[in-house]
């Protein structure tokens, strides 16, 4: 058994150390007070089965608080008092060098929290570890200078999350929509390097990933591009192959039709095409961002982003190729094709691309290959995001934050160029549980824990407040947001809803259970769940009228959190079945991993949610090996184009270095740690797999926390 110490590093549970301490405090109080030791043993060993039961590495706080309850039942009370003494005394202590020792802990790799915090970095390599560094410098700053007690109070106890604590001392966002057409059309500045309007479709796509790069460099969120964006350079390409072979076939003397240059033209387009696409995927998968991961870069492939024609047919080209290019995968280091992580693809369903007979059906007959294959695209339908976005269709920033509508001086909506400010996530689950189930408690509850997110939320903003276009000029000066002078400041951009600030929501799904004992399926839990969300809309509503920001409810992709908030609660709460069992909680409004619900019950379900967290939300369902079931697939795309607006498939898609097998790696428990195993040959050596998940819209790829492997395991499949 395994236990976590403060510092992070996962060690050996050793009760003799807990007898130790039990003694000594025994040993501090006057004989008749004392404990014999018998009941010292009993205590010891009542813990160790404590410890057993959470199916998880409890922290060395979690064993400590264990000993003070089983001491204070035994009516030890001076023994107790001398014990909570003692780690007070020690708690002062080390407060003065906490960050020392987490910075040390991560620069040995020996830290367990580091090492499963984030499913996309990996903490032995210098630039993470460079990263994670900082971010520990950072979040020490901004809990003892930059957040009011209140507030790191609450994210410590798991009240509510403040995300990204790590980059809260420096002025930057979230997640945006890059204006790649402002950057290519009007040219850009990388590097103190001017970048004029491309020649060609290629270098486009080599202008763009350099752009990204800078980009994830100055914020610490996702980023979407659209392929609309690349697709007028492709005509650019055409036209300059048709000039060269019409010259090469004059100078060389032949004598060629038009129509046969337009045909070597567009031979030579397509090649260009598949370089450009192949520069996209190779670029943003192998460079490295300041913060030693890939960028967070979502690619939107939506055809009635442009207008019918040529335009429309060279995107549907770039499309096609995308497609084809991400089937095939990236090959590891042992040369054998996986799934990358990134970029992440959105494919727009559309009237002229679902139904079997429609112009570009095959198009979507492709991504329904590619998602069985390799997990994305992920799908809009373009008939319910018009529907629920006054008339628009348009990319989430990243993997699931979804600005509002906001129009131009030329009344124009505009999308491309806005970002969110940042989010604050409350836990719904420890509303519920601090209620007592008492319903006029709740609401109670649930006002004053909205207030702190308020309070927490404003912070985030008055962060950004002054912030000079200076600190990142690809974004605020050379187009990517917005075209400022040097020295302006950004603050025109956070008002009158250019940009958003997002309230996160977590676990209504154990939230209901508690308050009404039953799911948020059932229609009294249903009734229940959507009278929560309507009230976190209004509070977003009073907010927004109250300051003139657009704040908006978003459905939290938990990643880590899950598991601090799943820890926070079982220590507050202790176990309560269905609620706080686990070692996780369940994302935003999602039905619960372990609910058995076919996949178009549960997208149909999921769909009333969706529309009630227009700050962001995604659906998903979990499917076997689809590869040779593509009717299928195209019927959920079908499915969800019809009713619900962004959705997505989970497949599997693992390979294990040590044997060859490319089935699902399994995950089973062993010294009562959850951890993942080839079926085939038993390796539970994770540098030597390659696993891919869907955990928070985006997929991982460098394994998770317990919480998250957890849940992983426990899905069921919805088809």
């Amino acid at each position: 058994m395994k236990v976590i110490k403060r510092s992070g590093i996962e060690d050996e549970f050793d009760e003799k150390k807990i007898e130790i301490a039990i003694r000594k405090a025994n040993q501090s109080v006057s004989e008749m007070e004392r404990m014999n030791d018998l009941t010292i043993h009993l205590i010891v060993k009542a813990v160790k089965e404590e410890c057993k039961l959470m199916n998880r590495a409890p922290s060395v706080e979690e064993v400590q608080d264990m000993v003070e309850n089983h001491i204070m039942e035994k009516n030890a009370f001076n023994v107790a008092r001398n014990y909570i003494t003692y780690r007070y005394k020690r708690a002062v202590i080390r407060k003065a060098n906490s960050t020392d020792e987490q910075i040390l802990s991560l620069l040995e790799c020996n830290n367990e929290e580091v090492k499963q915090e984030n499913s996309n970095k990996n903490p032995i390599v210098n630039s993470v570890q460079r990263d994670y560094m900082a971010g520990e410098v950072s979040k020490d700053i901004t809990k003892r200078f930059l957040l009011p007690k209140e507030i790191v109070d609450a994210h410590e106890k798991g009240l509510i999350h403040f995300h990204d604590a790590d980059y809260f001392a420096q002025h930057m966002h979230n997640c945006c929509l890059v204006n790649l057409e402002d950057m290519l059309q009007n040219g850009t500045v990388i590097s103190e390097t001017m970048i004029e309007r491309p020649k060609s479709f290629s270098t486009a796509c080599n202008i763009a990933t350099q752009a990204i790069a800078q980009i994830a460099s100055s914020q610490y969120g996702g980023q979407s591009i659209s392929l609309s964006h690349l697709a007028p350079f492709v005509q650019v390409s055409r036209e300059k192959f048709r000039k060269e072979t019409r010259e090469r076939m004059a100078k060389a003397g032949v004598d060629v039709s038009e129509e046969v240059i337009n045909q070597i033209a567009e031979d030579r387009v397509k090649d260009e095409i598949k370089q450009g696409v192949q520069i996209i995927q190779y670029q943003v998968t192998t460079l490295m961002t300041t913060n030693g991961q890939a960028p967070f870069v979502t690619v939107f492939m939506y055809l009635n982003e442009v207008e019918d024609g040529r335009l429309k047919d060279d995107l549907a080209m770039i499309i096609e190729e995308t497609l084809r290019q991400r089937i095939l995968g990236v090959k590891n280091e042992k040369g054998v094709y996986t799934t990358p992580a990134f970029p992440k693809l959105i494919y727009v369903l559309e009237e002229d691309n679902i139904k079997e007979g429609t112009k570009y059906f095959e198009l979507t007959k492709l991504a329904a290959k590619c998602t069985a294959k390799r997990m994305v695209p992920d799908y809009i339908s373009e008939k319910v995001m018009k529907q629920l976005k006054k008339g628009f269709c348009y990319p989430c920033m990243g993997c699931r934050s979804f600005l509002t509508v906001y129009n131009d001086e030329e009344g124009k909506g505009k999308f491309y160029g806005r970002f969110n400010q940042g989010v604050v996530t409350i836990n719904l689950v420890d509303v519920a549980c601090s209620s007592g189930k008492d319903m006029q408690k709740f609401f109670h509850i649930l006002d004053e824990r909205l207030e702190l997110c308020h309070q927490a939320l404003l912070l985030r903003h008055k962060r950004l407040l002054g912030t000079k276009s200076d600190v990142a000029p690809i974004l605020w000066q050379n187009g990517a947001l917005a075209r400022l002078e040097k020295g302006e400041k950004i603050d025109k951009l956070l008002f009158n809803g250019y940009s958003t600030i997002s309230l996160g929501y977590a676990g209504l799904c154990e939230c209901t259970r508690y308050m009404k004992n039953v799911s948020h399926t059932e229609p009294e839990g249903t009734e229940f769940a959507l009278k929560v969300m309507h009230r976190l809309n209004d509070a977003c509503a009073e907010w927004r009228e109250m300051h003139n920001i657009d704040f908006s409810l978003y459905g939290t992709p938990l990643e880590s959190t899950t598991y601090k908030f799943a820890k926070c609660l079982q220590k507050r709460f202790g176990s309560v079945p269905g609620v706080t069992d686990k070692n996780y909680i369940t994302n935003s409004y999602h039905v619960h991993v372990t609910e058995e619900m076919n996949a178009f019950e549960k997208l149909k379900f999921e769909s009333q949610f969706q529309e009630l967290s227009p700050g962001g939300a995604i659906s998903y369902v979990e499917v076997p090996n689809m590869n040779d079931n593509l009717e299928a697939v195209i019927a959920v795309m079908q499915y969800i184009y019809d009713n619900i607006m962004y959705a997505e498939l989970n497949t599997k898609s693992d390979y294990c270095m040590e044997c060859g097998y490319d089935g699902e790696i399994q995950i089973v428990e062993k010294d009562n740690k959850l951890i993942w195993e080839c079926p085939n040959c038993h390796n539970t050596d994770q540098e030597k797999m390659n696993v891919a998940r869907r955990t928070c819209g985006y997929i991982g790829t460098q394994f998770w926390n317990q919480g998250r492997t957890q849940e992983i395991k426990e899905r069921v499949l919805h088809l």
